[in-house]
């Protein structure tokens, strides 16, 4: 599976390639290969792309709603990356033509990194193109629960909305250099997207209830623990 993915994401950065996504039907199945990750709700929970870094991935869904797929966030292609796999499979129905579910699980890896692997059970409804879900990850270093929620493209303005909410229970506390320490801390971001002449532009806040020393035990969703406005314009290969 690996291979494979390398493989595709090899495919994915030719120039000879110009869509932004590549889908086939392969029987009962819908098979998709993309720089982003797939329509499913895993989505809104894998690890984005690090900024700079190679990654795509594969979704292969069956008619009967069974999916599975495989994510690389960081192809490990650089100096300054390592390789990761987001890898998951899930089963999503719908009600009716507004309202569906979709539970799964996800594995993430670091090939070539020790002790680093964990998973996550994730679970949420679909309602009028709103995706509504949470998911629970245990780490080897903490614990992780996220509620995740992705409203579409509002209307009049032509912008997403996606909002996502974590606690994190760590292992073990932290100890601070005054004596404190830190067993638990939350952390949340709020992004804005549009599309804009071929390019994804997003704007994203983010921050966390840690401040000052005790930013030194952080290791959550965001980039950095304290808050953080960051602008972020890109454009897919193909």
């Amino acid at each position: 599976m690996t291979r494979f993915l390398l493989l595709a994401t090899v495919l994915l950065l030719s120039p000879a390639l110009m869509a932004q996504q590549i889908q086939r039907q392969l029987g009962d199945f819908d098979f998709k290969l993309g720089t982003s990750a797939s329509r499913t709700m895993a989505q809104g929970l894998i690890s984005p792309g690090a900024i700079g870094a190679f990654h795509g991935g594969v979704d292969l869904t069956h008619a009967d709603g069974w999916y599975i797929g495989q994510y690389a966030p960081s192809m490990g292609l650089t100096p300054t990356s390592s390789l990761q796999l987001d890898s998951y499979f899930g089963y999503k129905q719908r009600f009716d033509d507004s309202l569906g579910y979709e539970v799964g699980l996800i594995h993430y890896s670091h090939p070539t990194l020790a002790d680093r692997d964990s998973y996550a059970l994730y679970g949420g409804l679909t309602w009028l193109g709103s995706r509504l879900g949470g998911a629970f990850n245990d780490k080897p270093a903490n614990r992780t629960g996220t509620l995740f929620a992705d409203f579409g493209q509002l209307p009049m303005v032509d912008v997403g909305l996606t909002l996502k909410l974590a606690y994190h229970q760590l292992g073990t506390p932290y100890a601070l250099s005054n004596g404190g320490q830190v067993n638990s801390f939350n952390d949340w971001s709020l992004k804005l997207s549009r599309p804009w002449f071929g390019m994804d532009l997003d704007l994203i806040y983010s921050n966390s209830n840690l401040s000052g020393g005790g930013c030194d035990a952080y290791s959550g969703m965001n980039t950095y623990c304290d808050s953080m406005v960051t602008f972020k314009a890109q454009r897919s290969f193909f």
